[in-house]
This record gives structure tokens, C-alpha cells and sequence, in this order.
């Protein structure tokens, strides 16, 4: 058994849950997983039971031992402490702040993507109508991205060269504009197929289409 164990909500759905998942199984950290099976309202997830695992209330939860850590970016930032040698973050300074930057700008912003093109892994791809407000956080994350690949291209496939918590935090947006059949332009359209051809995301995503849960809230 390891010593880290990740609670995550249902694959198809939460992204939140995502981005510690991948970060851990590309980086080869061993951990144990849990699923729980979420219900949405229409501010969130209402599942009680999730007060057990964290005062939070949410998913994801990673344990450390009997020691909780939640919210997606803290344990990002625990695990890259924890495992210096995987290089989770950039190892120059400035590049790494870079990547810190763009990793909170995704934790902080986009609401209007996040609550218009819900997750949904297992979804075939297709268009669908969305807000200007979502066009302009698309926009906005496509530039992130694009700015990135020109300023790090030559260090690797990533935004940051190799493989960081920035790219973490940013994939179940590839996965929305995936399954929501959006276009994008420049490097980004590569980088989108270099994150979904991921091993790790192939096997969040075989998990994800073999769940039985559907949330209707989150289908579009």
C-alpha cells in the first residue's frame, strides 16, 4: 500500500480531480485512489458524506498518512515537495514563476468556460452554443499556451518544455475543448494532441467512459 492516497470524485466529471491524478500517474508517483461518486446541484457537489475527508467538503482530497490536503493546486505543490527528483515544477526560477503563473490564472479564472462546457470525458465530440464570455476565456487560455510553446518549445512538448504542474492544472480544459469540438490556431492545436494522446490521460479516460454514473446537470 503507499503512503499517498488520492480521493477523487467521478472521472467523467470532475476536473478538479484530474489534475493531481495525471501529475502523479505521469510523473510515476505511486499512490493509492479512491473514487466517490459525486451528485451535483447547481452550485456544486452536496455529497455530506465528503465532509469526511476534508472540511471542505470537496474533492479532491490526497492523504498523507492520516493527514488530509485538499484543493487540486495544494496538492500539486505537496507531491512536487515531496518528490523534488520528478521536477513538477521548471527548475530555472523564472520559467518556474512563469509556470506558476499560468497555473493560477487556470485555478483563479474562466469561469464562464468552466460553467458553460462542463467536463465530460466520455462526451462524443460535437459543438454546442456557448456565451461570448466563454469565447473570450477560450481566447484568453489559447494565448496562454501559444505564449508559452514560442517562449519554451525547444525544451520539450509542454508549455514549459517538460512536463509541469502548469500542464496539469490546464488539462481538463484540453479535454473541454476536445469533446466541445472547439478549434484553436498556432501551437496550441498541438499542444491540445499532445496532452490527449498522454498515457495518463488514455487511462483517466478508459476509467471514465466505464463509469455507470450520469449526472444530467453536467450533459450537454
Amino acid at each position: 500500500m503507499a503512503d499517498l492516497k488520492l480521493i477523487l470524485g467521478n472521472k467523467n466529471y470532475s476536473s478538479w480531480s484530474l489534475r493531481p491524478w495525471i501529475a502523479m500517474r505521469h510523473a510515476g508517483i505511486e499512490f493509492d485512489e479512491e473514487v466517490v461518486q459525486l451528485d451535483f446541484d447547481g452550485d456544486g457537489p452536496f455529497n455530506a458524506h465528503l465532509k469526511d475527508y476534508s472540511p471542505a467538503g470537496r474533492v479532491p482530497v490526497l492523504f498523507h498518512g492520516d493527514t488530509p490536503i485538499w484543493e487540486s493546486l495544494a496538492i500539486l505543490e505537496y507531491v512536487a515537495e515531496l518528490n523534488p527528483e520528478k521536477e513538477l515544477w521548471p527548475a530555472d526560477r523564472l520559467v518556474r514563476a512563469q509556470a506558476r503563473t499560468a497555473a493560477n490564472e487556470m485555478h483563479a479564472s474562466f469561469g464562464a468556460l468552466r460553467s458553460e462546457l462542463p467536463m465530460n470525458v466520455r462526451r462524443e465530440p460535437s459543438k454546442v452554443d456557448y456565451s461570448p464570455s466563454a469565447r473570450k476565456d477560450i481566447d484568453r487560455v489559447q494565448e496562454i499556451w501559444n505564449d508559452a510553446r514560442a517562449a519554451h518549445g525547444d525544451g520539450g512538448p509542454f508549455l514549459f518544455g517538460s512536463f509541469s504542474i502548469a500542464d496539469a492544472m490546464y488539462a481538463p480544459v484540453v479535454s473541454r475543448l476536445a469533446v466541445y469540438d472547439i478549434a484553436l490556431d498556432g501551437a496550441a492545436t498541438v499542444y491540445m494532441e499532445t496532452m490527449l494522446a498522454l498515457p495518463a490521460y488514455q487511462e483517466w479516460k478508459a476509467a471514465a467512459v466505464a463509469e455507470p454514473w450520469v449526472i444530467e446537470a453536467e450533459e450537454r
